[in-house]
């Protein structure tokens, strides 16, 4: 499966300005500068499609990207912020909040983290609210081209061993991923398209609700 066509449709400071179509979206998120836009970029095999920066923090907005007309992507402004001061960081918390366990459109999280680091408490915490609240989410491990496998599976499985002492039965994948030699590119696209085919088919189906 490949993606045909992108276009960037709109970026939103809260919730009721995100798009009413109905459409099934797949969110991106993680720590500021772990390389959401770049990501985004390289599966859709357009450079220029979510703007990057080397400064962190630079997304402060839910940011829609039309996909084959039939699902979005979400990229989302990173967690553990950089220099921003206190006001921005809490509306800043508060949105991606609300669109997390609010957004009945929401099928699945990315979670990004960088492959070169051992689990962080920051990514931690977040993926323990994420399980609690029974979000479905994946684990997608960026920069992994900048260590070898023997190392960024040292780090895929101190991760897993993490998450399983949050939550012992919780279900998810793992992908390694490359903006750079798109390692990983194919294999998390077929998995987002399958996933939104699926969404298709269950639309007749109630949504079940979300605890916050």
């Amino acid at each position: 499966m490949i993606i045909k066509t992108a276009q960037f449709l709109c970026s939103s400071a809260k919730l009721s300005q995100c798009p009413t179509d109905g459409l099934p979206e797949f969110a991106f998120i993680g720590r500021s500068n772990v390389g959401k836009s770049s990501l985004i970029n390289c599966i859709t095999n357009n450079k220029k499609l979510s703007k990057t920066s080397s400064t962190p923090g630079k997304t402060r907005l839910i940011n829609h990207f039309l996909i084959n007309n039939k699902l979005y992507l979400v990229d989302l402004p990173g967690y553990g912020f950089a220099k921003i001061d206190k006001k921005t960081r809490e509306a800043l918390e508060k949105m991606i909040s609300s669109y997390i366990l609010k957004r009945k459109e929401l099928k699945q999280l990315f979670i990004l983290i960088d492959a070169r680091h051992e689990p962080m408490a920051i990514d931690l915490t977040f993926i323990e609210n994420i399980i609690d609240n029974n979000i479905p989410f994946a684990i997608v491990f960026t920069k992994s081209d900048k260590l070898s496998a023997t190392a960024r599976n040292k780090n895929m499985l101190l991760m897993q061993k993490n998450i399983s002492e949050i939550a012992a039965n919780v279900k998810y994948e793992c992908f390694f991923t490359s903006a750079e030699t798109r390692l990983g590119k194919d294999e998390l696209v077929d998995y987002i398209l399958d996933n939104a085919a699926k969404a298709f088919c269950n639309l007749s189906s109630p949504t079940p609700p979300i605890s916050e």
